[in-house]
């Protein structure tokens, strides 16, 4: 509760508030101190978006630090950070407004599944292991008939898809956009509202009247600096400035693909600027 009103209630004034505005710019806020690991958040996201083998928005992490008696268990969801200087824009060979991929005005990275060519480049540039290439597969494969549960539609970047065959995302890197088609008919992330724990904040990082803004201002807030695993992948490639030879980029994106979603994350500053923040 803040002030007498459940969160929800707060965050969704501050939604319409923030969408009369010409240019919200969206944040998330996540308190690990609420989350008890029911998973609401990552079920509701695979449920909204109808998520195949291999594809998780929303993981969580597990860390366990100290030793016996003295034992703390921290529970992080891991979306996509929607860095302001995104390392998996500058590895797209077709970046852009309009083109693969870009990062809106609004703060959220963006994908165009049909201009993206599968390469996977993203992949293995992103330190959070955020992105993974659809790679067509379904939880109900070989049994007689795929549900349309698993197919299809499902709404994404403010558009209808149906997954099967080659169709389209099939074949194409995904990853989390904060629920973009949810923002703009005025609802808020299915993670915000599935969480039973309230320990989800999201809106305008630019309006001082937001609750996330509140709460940014009266406790000590951090960033995810990389997920460690994925971060072995991504340093090298950012340091070649992105220019790696055909076979030098095969090798990284297979890694990626193998380390993907990692195990353990890591706190801290970031050059890549998330708009993803941490309350530990």
């Amino acid at each position: 509760m803040f002030e007498g009103k459940d969160e929800l209630m707060v965050m969704q004034d501050d939604l319409r508030r923030a969408l009369s505005k010409d240019n919200p710019r969206w944040s998330m806020l996540i308190d690990t101190r609420r989350c008890m690991l029911c998973h609401a958040c990552t079920l509701g996201c695979m449920v909204e978006y109808k998520s195949p083998p291999g594809i998780r928005y929303r993981p969580m992490y597990e860390v366990e630090k100290g030793k016996y008696p003295q034992v703390q268990r921290l529970f992080v969801a891991r979306p996509c950070q929607q860095c302001d200087d995104p390392p998996c824009v500058h590895a797209c060979p077709n970046q852009g407004v309009g083109k693969a991929t870009w990062k809106g005005r609004d703060g959220i990275v963006m994908i165009n599944y049909e201009q993206c060519i599968g390469c996977g480049r993203c992949v293995a540039a992103c330190p959070y292991s955020a992105r993974n290439l659809d790679g067509g597969a379904f939880y109900t494969s070989g049994t007689p008939e795929i549900p349309d549960m698993e197919r299809g539609p499902v709404w994404e970047y403010n558009r209808r898809w149906f997954r099967e065959g080659k169709k389209l995302p099939i074949g194409k890197a995904r990853k989390c956009q904060f629920c973009s088609h949810r923002l703009k008919n005025g609802s808020l992330p299915v993670c915000v509202t599935t969480c039973i724990g309230r320990a989800t904040y999201f809106g305008d990082a630019e309006d001082p009247e937001s609750l996330l803004s509140k709460v940014m201002k009266t406790d000590k807030v951090t960033t995810l600096k990389e997920v460690s695993e994925a971060g072995k992948i991504a340093a090298p490639i950012a340091a070649a400035g992105y220019r790696l030879k055909s076979a030098e980029w095969k090798s990284s994106v297979d890694q990626a693909v193998r380390a993907y979603p990692g195990v353990t994350p890591v706190f801290g500053s970031s050059s890549t600027k998330p708009r993803v923040f941490y309350i530990l």
